[in-house]
């Protein structure tokens, strides 16, 4: 399994759309929204943590485009003769997909210390990029059940759908107060909007709630079940 690991890990680092698309323009979007008129440090920080967030997204959704070219390609296949179960490939999966968020995640919070001069206290920062790569499971899940699910074709739409989707509606690029009051209710409840809010809170000082560890749970038993049905679904067509 932890062959496997590593080749998917080396696979996907190399791949130069993962790496403009998760790690360089995250970081130009948190660049260029900070950047633009008057901001307040603390802005500074809030889109700091939340474009770190945006693209630990769009890196474990990637995890979809693999899985998905390797049933294309009959890989999925070659590894059903392995004497690996489909619990050990579903779990390298998994970890290939924890594993690439952190570059995108590093990537956005160094822009944040060295360009536009974040500070906060020392444990802060190893904190909130842990807080983060925790609270990435979720949409690796969300990534790997597109990926068994769809087609190639398919799945660049959805996760396309996705990615943007959860960005804005999560409040990702901009603060959610400037939602409508209704839309901030239907935030609340998403999995990107408390993914964001857990490092947010470490940044203003404080635990992260109860509550958004409660809701980000919750999508991550239903996004695990999605790629367990989802794997289970393509097992018995390949």
């Amino acid at each position: 399994m932890w062959d496997y690991l590593r080749l998917e890990v080396r696979r996907t680092l190399r791949d130069g759309r993962f790496v403009i698309g998760t790690v360089a323009m995250p970081v130009l979007m948190y660049l260029l929204f900070t950047n633009l008129g008057e901001n307040s440090g603390d802005w500074k920080t809030a889109s700091m943590v939340g474009m770190a967030a945006y693209g630990a997204l769009g890196a474990a959704l990637n995890t979809a485009g693999g899985v998905a070219e390797d049933r294309a390609i009959g890989w999925l296949r070659q590894l059903r003769i392995t004497p690996m179960s489909p619990r050990e490939v579903v779990i390298a999966r998994a970890l290939t997909g924890a594993v690439t968020v952190l570059p995108a995640i590093g990537a956005v919070m160094l822009a944040g210390g060295l360009v536009n001069g974040v500070r906060m206290d020392v444990w802060k920062w190893p904190v909130i990029a842990l807080l983060l790569w925790l609270g990435s499971l979720p949409f690796t899940m969300l990534g790997l059940g597109n990926g068994y699910r769809m087609t190639s074709q398919a799945m660049g739409g959805v996760n396309m759908l996705c990615y943007l989707g959860l960005a804005v509606l999560g409040g990702l690029w901009f603060p959610v107060d400037l939602f409508p009051g209704w839309l901030q209710h239907v935030s609340a409840a998403t999995p990107t909007n408390r993914f964001a809010q857990i490092g947010r809170s470490v940044a203003d000082g404080h635990s992260p709630s109860l509550v958004a560890l409660a809701v980000l749970t919750c999508w991550l038993v239903a996004f695990g079940s999605y790629a367990v049905v989802s794997y289970r679904r393509a097992a018995q067509t390949i």
